[in-house]
């Protein structure tokens, strides 16, 4: 009798600890399933929309200098790195030439003057106007108009031989830099750049340049900056699309309000321009992926308790990562994807 009794009491300890080990195990396996199952709160913050365009570094004043004729260059008064000012001459060509057949025309058109005012004044004062007369006199007028023309254009091959720029800025590049050698317009060249007019170049595509407009404020990071932003705005957006380019893009030009006299910010140097389009402050909101559509409704999942249920909610806006939630549930309720 004994021994049975001891067999039934194992028996039930055998049956109790296999159900403690049945039920643990699936406490377990339910707290796996529920850790490999996705789950966010609700949020409550600031919410941004924001559109980033990529672009490079160009500047408004830009010239390229050359002159208008042939020559030996005679005098390069810059080098590559210098600043020069507006209207600063920069070079010249061989100017006797020109100034010795200016003397020439200058003593024809002397000459002219004589002849015209001895036609017109003496010869035929107080004559009848005949038309031969009349012919005469037109042609002391032709010759001398033809003198002044002369001497008008051997003045600007004068001005000609001599090179300004029309903008102040770094002198870039040089072609034919020293002086003595015979120049062609094609083999002697100067370049100058303002780098007090920077901007940035950026392209949007069609369907972000609707979302942009002329005076948005924006910050640009430069790759060469990556720890500081650059604040600024749009000055002009482009028309027409930009041409040599694979989609359809238009030029975005952003000036950034900082001064570029140290030549901190360089042609061709690329970054990242940033507009904040919609900002929302003290909302609820979720990551987007955990709100679901079903019959033109949105719904998230909740647990109550061991069932996961559907439930309807409103939401606003929409960003690249999370989405507004306007009602249905609450700040730190947690939903599942």
């Amino acid at each position: 009798m004994i021994g049975f009794i001891k067999k039934r009491i194992k028996s039930i300890l055998l049956v109790i600890i296999i159900t403690i080990l049945i039920i643990a195990g699936w406490q377990n396996f339910s707290l796996q399933q529920e850790k490999k199952q996705e789950t966010a709160k609700v949020k409550r913050g600031t919410l941004e929309e924001k559109l980033t365009i990529s672009g490079t570094i160009d500047v408004e004043e830009m010239a390229t200098l050359r002159f208008q004729t042939s020559g030996r260059l005679t005098w390069v008064g810059v080098k590559e790195g210098d600043y020069v000012k507006k209207y600063q001459a920069i070079a010249s060509l061989d100017q006797r030439e020109v100034r010795k057949t200016l003397e020439k025309y200058l003593n024809t058109y002397s000459s002219e003057r004589r002849d015209f005012d001895q036609t017109i004044i003496d010869d035929y004062k107080d004559k009848v106007i005949t038309d031969a007369i009349k012919r005469a006199k037109e042609k002391a007028q032709f010759d001398l108009n033809s003198a002044v023309l002369d001497v008008e254009l051997k003045n600007l091959a004068i001005e000609f031989s001599n090179l300004w720029t029309p903008i102040e800025g770094i002198v870039t590049k040089i072609l034919a830099p020293y002086a003595g050698v015979n120049i062609t317009p094609a083999t002697a060249e100067f370049e100058i750049v303002n780098p007090k007019t920077v901007y940035f170049s950026a392209n949007a595509d069609q369907t972000e340049v609707v979302k942009l407009a002329e005076g948005k404020q924006g910050e640009l990071v430069l790759d060469a900056y990556p720890d500081a932003t650059v604040n600024g705005s749009i000055k002009t957006i482009s028309f027409i699309p930009k041409s040599g380019e694979t989609g359809t893009v238009y030029s975005v030009k952003f000036v950034f309000w900082e001064d570029n006299s140290t030549y901190k910010y360089r042609i061709g140097m690329g970054g990242d321009l940033t507009f904040i389009l919609e900002r929302k402050e003290d909302v609820l909101y979720l990551p987007i992926k955990f709100v679901k559509s079903e019959d033109g409704k949105k719904y998230v999942q909740v647990k109550q308790g061991n069932k996961m249920e559907k439930v309807t909610v409103e939401v606003g806006m929409e960003t690249d990562n999370n989405i507004e939630i306007t009602s249905g549930i609450k700040v730190n309720d947690k939903v599942y994807n």
